[in-house]
Order: structure tokens, then C-alpha cells, then sequence
């Protein structure tokens, strides 16, 4: 298999999946997003799906076994074979262990692993600022993209807006918390490994994502 294997992984707002998607499309590389692969797995009702739907309507956390058996078939289709940009997974070192041991046994290893770095305090800012066009979904915050005129969409000239319940400060601190906690032991385990390169989150989008090329690139 060839092409370039990447792991990108962040705090919540940090931005990992916008940047997956404009690396995607700059590279074509597939962005292997695993909520969205899970999601798609029940809609679609295959083996995988119903087994995480049984396990989610019981209240329960999907193992990490369904979650590898599930990325491991989704390798095997062709468009993976230029590389992919795995997004969501993993969040713990026994996830990335199990990951390391499935890939080792397709013969596949990953060329880095991103960590897209932002301070705390701005990803609160970042998240708690959000809110969005009822009518048509357009994304705005309240410092960084704001809406041209004042209480109209940009997009669609809609004049109602909504904020999701969990984006507020306490929420979002609570997130972190279990990002730092559950999370961030793996970066010293791909530290020893010698896969982690950290990026600077805390610039505009598109100077991270040249930072991020530069990985590829390098």
C-alpha cells in the first residue's frame, strides 16, 4: 500500500477535521473520520453498524475492538491506497496500540502523527463563540466571522440563528479536561516512537495547514 498514513489529533475547536478535509482535497488523501464512518456503518445497517447500534442503545461505549475491525475493512477499499488522513482514533494509548497491531498485520505504517496544539483558553473562546444559520446551517462566531450585515446570514439572508446547548463554558471545559486526561498520554507514546510532529493551532486556517504540509512534504 502506498501513499502517506497519518494520524491527526487535537482538542475539541481545535480544527483537526477542517484541516483533514482541506489536506484531503489538496493531497487526495482520504480523511478517515470515524464518527463520521460509524455513523454511516448504522445508517447502513452492515454487520459492523447493527453491532455498534446494539451496543450504543444499551447506553454503552462502542469497544475498540468494533472500532478497528471497522477502520480495518474501510483500509481495504481502494480509494485508501493514496493514503489517509485517520481522524477521531485513537483517544487512548490501548486504541492506538490496537491500531499499531492491526496495521503491522496489513503491512501498513504511519508516517506521522499531527497534534494540531491550541491553547485552552482561546479553544474555549473559539467554541463558546460559535453559532449558526437556522435556515441554511452557514457557520459564524462572534469574533471571527461575523455576519456582513448584523443579523442576517451572508448566505441565505436568513434572520434566525441557533448555538448548540454544549457549546458553553462549562461544557467545553469539561471536554478539555477529558482530552488531557484520556488523550494526551498518547503523545509521549508517539513521542518514543518517533511519529509526533506538533503543529501550531493558533494561527489562521490556512497557515495550519501549511505547517501541516510541511509534514507530508518533509
Amino acid at each position: 500500500m502506498s501513499g502517506t498514513r497519518i494520524v491527526i489529533m487535537g482538542p475539541p475547536g481545535c480544527g483537526k477535521g477542517t484541516q483533514a478535509k482541506q489536506l484531503e482535497t489538496a493531497f487526495s488523501f482520504v480523511q478517515l473520520s470515524t464518527g463520521d464512518m460509524l455513523r454511516a456503518a448504522i445508517s447502513s445497517r452492515t454487520e459492523i453498524g447493527l453491532k455498534a447500534k446494539t451496543v450504543m442503545d444499551a447506553g454503552q461505549l462502542v469497544s475498540d475492538d468494533i472500532m478497528i475491525d471497522m477502520i480495518s475493512k474501510r483500509l481495504d477499499e481502494p480509494d485508501c491506497a493514496n493514503g489517509f488522513i485517520l481522524d477521531g482514533f485513537p483517544r487512548t494509548v490501548a486504541q492506538a496500540e490496537g491500531l499499531e497491531s492491526m496495521l503491522s498485520k496489513k503491512e501498513i505504517a504511519l508516517d506521522a502523527v499531527v497534534e494540531v496544539r491550541v491553547p485552552d483558553e482561546k479553544l474555549v473562546e473559539r467554541i463558546t463563540g460559535r453559532f449558526t444559520c437556522s435556515k441554511c446551517g452557514e457557520g459564524y462566531h462572534d469574533t471571527f466571522k461575523k455576519p456582513i450585515s448584523e443579523g442576517a446570514c451572508d448566505k441565505c439572508k436568513g434572520t434566525e440563528f441557533s448555538r448548540r446547548s454544549d457549546d458553553n463554558e462549562e461544557t467545553v471545559k469539561s471536554r478539555l479536561k477529558a482530552y488531557h486526561d484520556q488523550t494526551a498520554p498518547l503523545l509521549p507514546f508517539y513521542e518514543e516512537k518517533g511519529f509526533l510532529r506538533v503543529v501550531d493551532g493558533d494561527q489562521g486556517m490556512d497557515a495550519v495547514t501549511t505547517e501541516i504540509k510541511r509534514v507530508f512534504e518533509g
